[in-house]
Order: C-alpha cells, then structure tokens, then sequence
C-alpha cells in the first residue's frame, strides 16, 4: 500500500512540473514591452494548405528590444506570414521589404502594462487550481486507503508531505508571477 501511495505522490511532483511549464508557456505569450519570439509562439501560417507554426517556416529572431524580424526560408511565403500575424490579432502590423516581415513592438501604456499583469497573475492562478485539483486526487488516494486498513499515522504523515510539496509548488508560482510582473513594469 505505501509504494502505491509514493507512487501517487511522485506522480503528484510530475503533474506540478508539467503546471509549472504551462505557466510558463502562457506566461510567454504576454508580452513585456520588449520583443521576443515567444511573442509569435501561437501564431500558424498556412504552407501548402496546411496550418504550420509560425518557427517551422521562418527564422523568428529579435534585432533590437523593440523588432522582431522574420525571414521566411521561402520567399513567397512573406504574404502567409504577414496575413497570418494581422489575423492573430497581436495589435502589431507587419513590414514587408520584400526580403524579411519586421514587426515593431510599440511602448505600452501604463494601462495596458496594469491589464497584462492582470492576466499574469490569472494565469497564475490557474495555476494554482491545477495544483490543487491535483492535490485532492492524491489526498482522496490515500484517504481511500486508509479506509481499506492503512495506518491512519503514516496516512497523516502522507498527507502533509503532499501538502509540503503544494506549498513549495505555490512558492515557486508566486516567485514567477512576481518576476513577471517586475518585467512588465519595467519601462
């Protein structure tokens, strides 16, 4: 019955890494004021009729803190990729020189730089669900088990190494959420 509980806790440590880098893929995706390709992560570009990534048909690189420049390994690829950035609804318009896309990342406003922390600390809390949702699971795992004649003791003793394991989980959540929202407010 214990190597069945270790079982359910180590699998518990796995499921909060796989939050923890979902947090900060999404985390990615907002944008700090400064150009990066993770910007572009989302974003699909039509390729011989089929919905390709943005990175699998194009070098995507940043030139300075405020452009990113995106040179197509096909030339006649550039009006995909400019149609496929204006659709993703970035509020960014594309320049085409007719050898590379640019894209020019304008200043944010403060409101804005508020609106984005918003949605970091969201997805932040989102988060958290995970871990908690995945914490009862667990949690019910071993009550289950102490219903069937596991030391109540060890099953306590349990219970606060998955909890111990929680609380680290959201310490490192906040950590990031704090960084995030540290590199948003920097102008």
């Amino acid at each position: 019955m214990i190597e069945e509980i270790d079982l359910q806790i180590a699998h518990l440590g796995e499921s909060a890494e796989k939050v923890m880098d979902h947090l900060a893929y999404e985390l990615n995706k907002i944008r700090a004021g400064k150009a990066s390709p993770a910007m572009l992560n989302g974003i699909m570009v039509e390729y011989y009729g089929a919905p390709t990534p943005l990175s699998q048909v194009a070098n995507v690189s940043t030139q300075d803190a405020r452009t990113i420049s995106i040179q197509p390994w096909e030339k006649k690829m550039l009006a995909a990729i400019e149609r496929a950035i204006f659709e993703s609804n970035m509020g960014i318009t594309p320049m085409n020189d007719g050898e590379v896309v640019r894209l020019m990342i304008p200043p944010m406003s403060e409101e804005r730089r508020v609106s984005m922390v918003k949605q970091a600390k969201a997805s932040g809390e989102e988060a958290k669900v995970g871990l908690r949702n995945h914490r009862h699971k667990v949690l019910d795992f071993i009550k289950k088990q102490v219903k069937n004649g596991f030391s109540e003791d060890l099953g306590k003793r349990k219970e606060d190494e998955v909890q111990k394991i929680i609380d680290t989980y959201v310490q490192k959540i906040d950590k990031v959420i704090e960084i995030k929202e540290k590199d948003i407010l920097t102008i």
